[in-house]
């Protein structure tokens, strides 16, 4: 391969930013301007000859657009290699012109689908001339320069500029792989647009669609949104990737206020923080604080600074260094007590103007405003690797409200157990199994998390609490009258009286152990309350 002039262009694009400007450019460099519809019309506007591909191809636009460039004066002019002697004899024998360039973007399959549009406007965005042509020209990157992304004009034109009209090998092999990413994602968004859209929505129905949320083939399309300094350790690589198709307002999509740059554990640990705090969206002020993926303190109150206080107090030693997220706007006073101790990262929907003052006397403290929360209840997949695959699952959304409970004690619990126990089970959703969760008016009181029995978790919680009660001079831990929530059920009745032991008085958790009867009888004998949800949220 070696540098190729550009002496003709074909130009054909959806999104018309910067077009105009790069049809000037080519024109004055003497390229000829082949183009379609719109783009054409665009070209023409800003006062450029244009050459319409129908009197290229001897053949009209016809089918309302869906035919136009799927012809061999169009794809013969991409593809023929120009240092093949057969080739370039085919080329004159048919009255084929070489193509140099070839400048597409995609109908907007993606952003109607995203809008909400009706079945048939999305099958006419559904491009297929331009994808032809991007591969067709990204195939014979030796010879033809392809480019898919307006971004890229300006670096097309330096490229020009260095090599006296050229691209040089490296930019076109550059801009080929890019551009058969770019028709990957878009033939992904299409794929899955049949399997996961219109399988569950169309009027045949889905039995006779085979609609299903794991399809025989998953393609998966996501653009890079940043490198990372490293991964989770400085001698991994690690890159932020973004879905093609937007869902949920996250982490990714948060505007950082000020501070370092996030890295790997920084965006892990706040999207654990900000999933958490969107279970408590509309409701009081709640601030979650969390460490390596794990909440270790959690409250909800009247104000956003008593919530503060409440979480930090359930393990100050581990907040330290920690990632801090609220459920509201971040207020002035709040601010101003969260910056009394060493935090990573806070996020909130918004954060007012005292309190990015307040913040900006810590210049490396990174801070996120969200705007929106997602929503915990939504639909999706989570993935993860293993050797040799990929194991992928369905989000684990789902929730429980008092009706879903089931009491199995002789005592009920009382209204105020009833509310701990649903507070102490939503936090214990998040944290890492074995999980175990005490919870007392609305703060937790202590956090056992991943441990390899259920018991230890039991006990590590109680632990805490009692250093908790040590540090702030309290009489007693917050243990003692709370209500404890598992996040699977008691294999035996040791991890239960380890709660009982630490003052816990009712009892949350799933159910569905062989020994159910054995730990029911326990809880009795000790004077709990117990109540079951029916679901189990394990969470490696």
């Amino acid at each position: 391969m070696a540098s190729t002039a550009i002496k003709r262009a074909l130009l054909s694009v959806s999104d018309k930013s910067g077009l105009a400007e790069l049809g000037k450019a080519l024109a004055a460099r003497g390229v000829e301007l082949i183009s379609t519809g719109g783009t054409a019309r665009t070209l023409r506007e800003a006062g450029l000859e244009v050459r319409d591909v129908s009197d290229l191809t001897g053949f009209p636009e016809m089918m309302d657009g869906r035919v136009k460039t799927l012809h061999p004066k169009v794809h013969g002019g991409l593809l023929a290699l120009r240092d093949n002697d057969d080739h370039v004899a085919a080329m004159e024998a048919h009255d084929i012109g070489a193509i140099d360039l070839v400048v597409v973007n995609l109908y907007p399959f993606e952003a109607t689908v995203a809008k909400g549009a009706g079945r048939e406007e999305i099958i006419e965005n559904i491009d297929i001339g331009g994808p032809s042509m991007v591969r067709s020209a990204a195939k014979n990157h030796g010879f033809v320069t392809i480019l898919t992304d307006p971004g890229d004009y300006d670096v097309l034109l330096s490229e020009m500029e260095a090599n006296d009209g050229a691209t040089s090998d490296a930019f076109r092999i550059r801009m080929a792989g890019k551009a058969y990413a770019r028709t990957a994602a878009y033939d992904a968004a299409i794929a899955n647009w049949f399997a996961f859209g219109d399988a569950f929505t169309h009027p045949l129905g889905t039995g006779a669609l085979g609609a299903t949320p794991f399809p025989d083939t998953m393609p998966l399309a996501f653009k890079r949104s940043d490198s990372l300094r490293y991964g989770e350790n400085p001698h991994q690589s690690a890159a932020i990737y973004v879905p093609q198709v937007r869902g949920a307002n996250g982490v990714p999509q948060a505007e950082q206020l000020q501070g370092k740059a996030l890295s790997y554990n920084n965006l892990n640990d706040a999207d654990a923080a900000l999933e958490l705090a969107a279970e408590f969206a509309g409701g009081d002020p709640a601030v979650v604080i969390v460490k390596h993926a794990n909440p270790c303190g959690v409250a909800q109150a009247g104000s956003l600074l008593d919530a503060w206080n409440g979480a930090l107090e359930c393990d100050s030693v581990s907040a330290f260094g920690g990632i801090v997220a609220v459920n509201t706007e971040l207020d002035g006073a709040t601010a101003e007590a969260i910056a009394n101790i060493f935090t990573e990262v806070i996020i909130a929907p918004k954060v007012s103007a005292e309190a990015r003052g307040i913040f900006a006397k810590k210049k490396n403290l990174r801070v996120l405003e969200c705007g929106s929360l997602p929503d915990p209840r939504r639909g999706g997949f989570s993935m993860k690797t293993i050797a040799g695959g990929m194991l992928i699952q369905g989000r684990d959304n789902g929730s429980v409200t008092e009706s879903d409970l089931k009491v199995v004690t002789k005592r009920e619990p009382t209204a105020q157990e009833l509310k701990d126990c649903l507070f102490a089970w939503m936090v214990a959703r998040h944290v890492k199994s074995n999980a175990i969760v005490y919870a007392k008016d609305g703060i937790t009181a202590g956090i056992g998390a991943g441990q390899m029995n259920r018991r230890d978790s039991a006990r590590i919680a109680a632990i805490k609490a009692r250093e908790a009660a040590e540090t702030y001079d309290w009489p007693e831990s917050r243990t003692v009258g709370s209500a404890v929530a598992s996040d699977a059920f008691f294999p035996f009745a040791d991890g239960l009286m380890a709660a009982a032991e630490a003052g816990a008085t009712a009892v949350i958790q799933p159910g569905g152990s062989i020994r159910d009867e054995e730990v029911v009888a326990a809880a009795d004998e000790a004077g709990l309350a117990m109540v079951l949800t029916g679901m189990r949220h394990f969470r490696h």
